[in-house]
């Protein structure tokens, strides 16, 4: 195959060089002329060729994933040509990402040395200096971009940020007013300048920006407001009242003079008025609910700090709740603050139920009330009320919070503790449809695993497994998962090692937990370890206070291939008496022959 010809390279190399790192730019090539290419700085025109050649190879291998070719290649070329910015800047990258960054550092002072005009390169070492927090050279860098290109008001906010680090009050107003070249006047500029005035202990002109704010805008009642919070703040509270009491002679019902004069009863002592006026905010519909929630939270604030009697702030709710009985927020408050408080559960619930009605798709106040109905039932089975009551509560939830898990899971979990089987596979069928990478791993865990309980008692095996191995994916140690899994495979006689190997887990999880010690005892006898599996069958017996019957018989089919057809004999004895879970006609079989049967 024919290599291209040099001319043909190098147009190449122009074309993309030139405008994915704005490294030298070719001139156009025209038929009737040749034009001769230009020679990198300090280096030959051989040189500069084979720069040309490996650095496209650096870029081709960084493209290709080949990182460690990547940068062995731009090694090269830098040695090539110690005068190339590009590869200075791009080797910087390497090393920064090595965490060598004092090497990287000195590569991007030597690429923004090199070409001063290039900003990517500038911002790149300006945005290094800002990490390592060198803030003096940052700021350089930072004023540096912006004389080249003095419409970046991003430049400008990072240079207000770096000279407040070095409380440099006259830089921070000098680059705000460049802002404000830029953008035009505003109210955040202005607020601004006021901040820094304040930083700088400017009161007069921290006073006076204000004032002038508020003179440019006669007719907004806002900025007159401000002033007066800006006085009362400094200890001015005549003039502060005196704004005020204009403004809500103007507007009566302004919420932001309101709360200011509301502000100022308070700081003032003026306990009567302040009464008065926070009712006034807190009970008309007028008020906005933004403005009302910071009074009400003001009033528990105080509340607590004197160590209140809290009937009083349920009271005010209540009456706040009346007052605009369609607004969700003020209940949901009220919710909060009863948890706060300590409150029971009768006279939360009600609340929670208030809240809903008024706003259905309020996830929170659901998922609390089916925790307030499951604390002090976390052991199975549930009541039939209880999961009567979890059912009513989680199924409007798929309508009105379709993508939330937890609905699915306790709505399918009720169920499932009812017995209907049926439902609760078609709960946890369509919860596991919303699964996604944020959902929460334990409740994804748990449907799994209970769906995997669910079709092994329906006889679906193979379905149940594929349940099981899913729910481990999301959580490996899932003990219940892996207790079941393992129990079904011995049953089965089926992958007794991976059985064997889960059950394990369980036992080093839960040393006294009979029933794992139950199933580690089994599976052991069903790979015919009669020994080792004796040892587990007899702690188990020990920590068993109930002594089920399934348990009973599994120790006296192990005692009996240890030999000790007595021991046997009682316990199937004793299993055949409870007759709960096991094959009557087998036990009694077994009694009469005094040793093992399958069948």
């Amino acid at each position: 195959m024919r290599k291209p010809a040099a001319r043909l390279l190098l147009l190449f190399l122009a074309l993309f060089l030139g405008e994915s790192f704005s490294v030298h730019a070719y001139p156009a090539r025209k038929a009737e002329r040749k034009v001769a290419r230009p020679v990198l700085q300090g280096i030959s025109q051989s040189d500069s060729l084979r720069f040309d050649y490996f650095f496209l190879q650096a870029v081709s291998e960084q493209n290709a994933g080949h990182y460690d070719a990547a940068f062995d290649l731009l090694n090269h070329c830098v040695s090539i040509n110690p005068h190339a910015a590009e590869a200075y800047f791009m080797r910087a990258l390497y090393l920064s990402e090595l965490k060598r960054d004092t090497l990287a550092l000195d590569d991007l002072q030597k690429a923004a040395s090199l070409r001063p005009d290039n900003d990517t390169y500038l911002e790149r070492l300006a945005q290094f200096y800002l990490n390592g927090q060198n803030y003096g050279k940052a700021t350089d860098a930072y004023e540096k971009l912006y004389v080249a290109h003095s419409d970046r008001t991003d430049v400008l906010n990072i240079l207000i940020q770096l000279y407040q680090q070095r409380k440099d009050y006259d830089n921070m107003l000098r680059c705000i007013n460049r802002i404000e070249q830029v953008e035009g006047e505003s109210e955040a500029i202005t607020m601004s300048k006021m901040r820094v005035y304040e930083l700088k202990g400017d009161k007069k002109n921290a006073l006076r920006t204000l004032q002038n704010l508020a003179k440019e805008h006669p007719n907004d009642l806002n900025y007159k407001i401000m002033m007066g919070n800006w006085l009362m703040q400094h200890q001015q509270q005549k003039e502060a009242f005196a704004l005020f009491t204009e403004a809500l002679k103007e507007e009566p019902d302004n919420s932001y003079a309101q709360g200011s004069m509301y502000d100022y009863y308070r700081a003032n002592g003026m306990r009567q008025e302040a009464v008065a006026l926070r009712d006034k905010i807190l009970l008309s519909n007028k008020t906005p609910m933004q403005t009302k929630m910071v009074v009400i939270r003001q009033v528990i604030a105080d509340n607590e700090q004197v160590r209140g009697d809290s009937t009083e702030v349920l009271s005010l709710m209540d009456r706040m709740i009346k007052a605009s009985p369609k607004d969700a927020d003020v209940v949901e408050l009220k919710v909060a603050y009863m948890q706060l408080k300590n409150m029971p559960r009768s006279e939360i619930d009600p609340a929670l139920h208030h809240l809903l009605s008024l706003a259905p798709d309020n996830a929170g106040a659901r998922l609390q009330l089916v925790q307030n109905a499951l604390k002090g039932n976390a052991i199975s089975p549930w009541p039939k009320n209880l999961c009567d009551s979890v059912i009513e509560i989680c199924k409007p939830a798929l309508q009105y919070n379709p993508d939330e898990m937890a609905f699915y899971y306790y709505l399918g979990l009720a169920y499932f503790m009812k017995d209907d089987n049926d439902r609760a596979l078609d709960t946890f069928r369509k919860g596991v449809s919303e699964i996604n990478d944020q959902s929460n791993p334990d409740i994804v865990s748990d449907f799994y695993a209970i769906m995997g309980d669910i079709l092994h008692q329906k006889g679906l095996s193979q379905e149940a497994y594929a349940a099981y191995d899913s729910c481990l994916q999301w959580k490996p140690d899932n003990i219940s998962c892996l207790n079941n899994y393992a129990y079904y495979l011995s049953e089965k006689g089926e992958q007794l090692q991976k059985a064997e190997a889960m059950s394990l887990k369980t036992v080093k999880a839960e040393p006294k937990n009979a029933t794992y010690l139950d199933t580690y005892a089994w599976i052991l006898f069903m790979e015919k370890r009669y020994t080792e599996a004796k040892i587990y069958i007899d702690q188990a017996l020990q920590n068993d206070s109930v002594l089920s019957d399934v348990v009973l018989e599994h120790a006296g089919d192990i005692h009996a291939m240890n030999n000790e057809p007595e021991s046997a004999v009682k316990y199937w004895t004793e299993a055949l008496k409870k007759n709960k879970d096991v094959d009557e006609a087998l036990l009694r079989k077994k009694i009469k022959l005094r040793r093992y049967v399958k069948e």
